[in-house]
């Protein structure tokens, strides 16, 4: 997986206007609609497929369950066509009932939808016509999904706290003598899984699993002390520090008042912004005691 899936907020078109997603649903318009963390497919309005390349679509889940080989999910994506008929092909073959894909396609598409929605209006493109090839399996109303998205991310925002360990390796802690709550079952069965190198995002395309999920599992983990926290980021080490342009001498000692030179912040090993001038700060006062 190439990142770590993030859990913004999103941009709505501001308060009380509707975003991209909104208003091409009260259109009731068919095609897709690319954003910088996704696509959303829609059909006459309502949402049928979202793809996000940090989370597990439908194939990975059905193989990684061991429901679908991964040669039958290629095999239909090919099949599919111009009509854009990969899952009823996938059902005339047999090799799925409706209820599993309709159940497999919407797990998907919630999940993408977490990490996808709301787009931002500033970096979304429209195609009408466009389509996906699996075409239409179960639609879902695009209030309905962003509704389910707002509760999503309000799960997460509760352990905000936590939010480290998004982006970092999952390492179980052994418990100490102290009593802990006891795990869920799916608690166990991540901690068993992990490596100590996969990343939640990770850990979750790579078994199959919903990724909302891993990541809300992960930190509550975090918080009950069984998963280890990533080291806090300090401020960089200065190079070079504030310098005079003068050894320090006696009160009155010179004609002239010695002159302070801050560091240069392009020499300083951070890029943002905000921690250089505290790293200029900090070196200034050290240097000047």
């Amino acid at each position: 997986m190439t990142s770590t899936p993030s859990s913004r907020s999103g941009d709505t078109g501001g308060a009380g206007r509707p975003g991209p997603l909104d208003q091409y649903a009260a259109q009731r318009a068919t095609g897709a609609l690319r954003g910088p963390d996704g696509c959303v497919y829609l059909h006459q309005g309502a949402v049928y497929c979202v793809e996000c390349p940090a989370v597990a679509d439908v194939g990975d889940r059905l193989a990684t369950a061991g429901r679908l080989p991964a040669e039958r999910w290629r095999r239909a994506v090919d099949a599919a066509g111009a009509d854009h008929s990969g899952g009823q092909f996938l059902l005339r073959q047999g090799w799925l009932t409706r209820g599993e894909l309709e159940v497999c396609q919407l797990a998907a598409l919630l999940d993408a939808a977490c990490f996808v929605l709301p787009p931002r209006s500033a970096a979304t493109s429209f195609t009408p016509g466009d389509a996906h090839w699996l075409g239409v399996v179960r639609p879902v109303a695009a209030a309905v999904l962003l509704a389910a998205v707002t509760r999503r991310r309000a799960q997460l925002d509760r352990l905000g706290s936590w939010a480290a360990v998004d982006g970092a390796p999952v390492v179980p802690v052994v418990p100490d003598a102290q009593d802990r709550p006891p795990l869920t079952g799916r608690q166990r069965w991540l901690l068993a899984h992990a490596d100590g190198v996969r990343t939640p995002g990770e850990l979750a395309r790579a078994l199959g699993q919903s990724t909302f999920l891993t990541l809300l599992e992960v930190r509550r983990l975090a918080a009950a002390g069984r998963v280890r926290l990533p080291p806090a980021v300090g401020l960089p080490r200065r190079r070079p520090g504030a310098c005079r342009s003068e050894p320090r001498g006696p009160a009155g000692a010179g004609a002239n008042a010695p002159v302070w030179h801050l560091p240069d912040p392009g020499a300083l090993e951070t890029a943002d912004p905000d921690v250089a001038l505290l790293v200029r700060l900090r070196t200034a006062l050290e240097e000047n005691l």
